[in-house]
């Protein structure tokens, strides 16, 4: 049964999860400034440099289905120290590439990894948390994981500038032992042994075929792909968005990361400030009015104002800030659909989020990065998408949309 009140190391817990949940986003992030630097190092094409992206998101998407099942039979601490591991090995390897085709499978490795800690912290605040002490850790947990996002293409473009390509995977070396040192010493197991669930294919079949049939599942992740994909076709077109529309150096990618980080700080902590004073209903109505209002802001000013600093960039702070704002209600409200099994729908949320992230990286983000206006189109139909699918998920759970603002 979930613990109704925080643990006293909840600070170091909020603090480590948050950094493997940022793995993730700090191996995309980091290199992006260096992508043109890739290209001319191993004689790729920019097509083949974006597919460095590909090759990454796709194993991640299909790893993630597994990490949860697997941390749900084997433990979380367990999964997440070799995850790690195995991670720190892929990126050593990237720092040694000499074909384009080795940063492919080097990528792959990376992507099959790093989704571990993505999946497994949402699996452990379950474990130890309900209701609405689940929606405060895991709007902290959001918080702390904004700064990477921000921070990483900083870093990258940087160490870009002073040392070259090979230095970011360096650095990202450096980060995953730091962090596996951090999980040996800090990470609590938060699934006792008599709670672990089977390996064997048939349960698993079973298992999986329940989750990912469930319609209130599907609607639910579908609402939270299609509003983070609403934002992250700006990260995938980061180079071409900041660098040819916007004139911006390969070290100023802070442009678009500080807005949109800040902005989901902002919304994390608001959502940490209405647990248990409004419902999750009415938190995820306030998030999707705000996000709204700023895909509606950004498609007027692309269309009445060219591309500049700082218009262009102003309307990512509105849309992240509410998208994390319904973003933990919206996790809860997944997970909570199946409570004995939190860790293999923690990996079904993931693998269906990243698997339409694979699909923006490959195919809507090269579609639309052709002009701004494109962008903030795509944005705003992203979200459309999203709202529908919350909304129909609301309706099933009340036919009345009965969105009360009370707790």
């Amino acid at each position: 049964m979930p613990n109704s009140r925080p643990p006293s190391a909840s600070r170091s817990l909020v603090c480590l999860l948050a950094a493997l949940a940022a793995l993730g986003p700090f191996s995309i992030d980091t290199y992006l400034p260096s992508f043109q630097d890739i290209g001319t190092s191993l004689g790729a094409t920019p097509l083949q440099v974006q597919q460095t992206l590909t090759s990454y998101l796709l194993p991640f998407a299909l790893m993630t289905l597994w990490h949860g099942a697997i941390s749900d039979a084997l433990g979380r601490r367990r999964v997440i120290l070799v995850s790690v591991a195995l991670f720190a090995l892929a990126s050593a390897g990237c720092m040694f590439a000499t074909r384009i085709e080795h940063l492919w499978l080097l990528r792959a490795l990376q992507g099959m990894t790093a989704g571990a800690g993505l999946v497994i912290c949402r699996a452990i605040v379950r474990d130890l948390y309900e209701g609405a002490s689940a929606q405060r850790l895991i709007s902290q947990v959001t918080m702390m994981f904004a700064l990477a996002p921000a921070i990483a293409p900083v870093l990258g473009g940087w160490l870009q500038s002073w040392f070259g390509w090979r230095s970011v995977f360096a650095f990202l070396v450096l980060n995953s032992v730091v962090l596996w040192l951090s999980c040996w010493f800090l990470l609590p197991e938060t699934l006792p042994r008599h709670q672990r669930q089977s390996l064997r294919v048939g349960y698993l079949t079973r298992s999986y075929w329940k989750v990912l049939t469930s319609p209130a599942f599907l609607l639910t992740c579908s609402a939270l792909a299609f509003n983070f994909a609403a934002f992250f076709i700006y990260v995938l077109s980061a180079p071409v968005f900041l660098m040819r529309h916007l004139g911006v150096p390969a070290t100023g990618f802070l442009w678009l990361f500080g807005p949109a980080m800040t902005g989901l700080m902002i919304g994390a902590w608001s959502s940490d400030r209405l647990a248990g004073k409004l419902s999750p209903a009415c938190t995820i109505a306030i998030g999707y009015l705000v996000m709204g209002t700023a895909a509606t802001l950004n498609l007027i000013l692309n269309l009445v104002l060219p591309p500049a600093l700082p218009w262009s960039v102003l309307p990512l702070f509105g849309f992240t800030l509410g998208m994390s704002l319904a973003m933990p209600c919206l996790t809860l409200r997944a997970l909570d659909l199946f409570p004995e099994q939190r860790g293999l729908a923690a990996s079904c949320q993931t693998f269906l989020q990243s698997g339409f992230n694979t699909l923006a990286a490959g195919l809507i983000a090269p579609a639309l990065w052709g002009s701004t206006l494109t962008l903030a189109f795509g944005m705003g139909g992203l979200l459309l998408l999203g709202a529908f699918a919350a909304i129909i998920q609301q309706w099933r759970m009340s036919p009345k949309l009965q969105l009360a603002c009370l707790p």
